[in-house]
């Protein structure tokens, strides 16, 4: 089975979760503890449910590729290392140990 049908498949399983709750709601009554955790836990699979098709939805597109950077080829200017050392070599005027 592809993903798009186990995603389906758990729609429909947790479609008829959510309208036996209901049922159960109506027998049991919605105020005690015990029922609004049930609710509250279908609720929260619902929102899982939705997250994981959005992700799965999402993954089957192509990626996107980052903008690419054009970078010259001609040389940088040299005044922009004028007052920089060389990187782990010290100042110009000194020796390197």
């Amino acid at each position: 089975m592809s993903v798009h049908d186990e995603l389906a498949s758990v729609q429909r399983s947790l479609d008829d979760l959510i309208r036996s709750v209901g049922r159960l709601e109506k027998q049991l009554g919605s105020g005690g503890l015990e029922m609004r955790r049930v609710r509250s836990d279908t609720n929260h699979l619902r929102e899982s449910v939705a997250l994981l098709r959005e992700t799965a939805t999402a993954g089957t597109t192509a990626p996107k590729r980052p903008d690419l950077v054009t970078i010259s080829d001609t040389p940088y200017d040299p005044s922009l290392w004028v007052d920089s050392d060389d990187e782990g070599l010290g100042a110009h005027d000194r020796r390197a140990p």
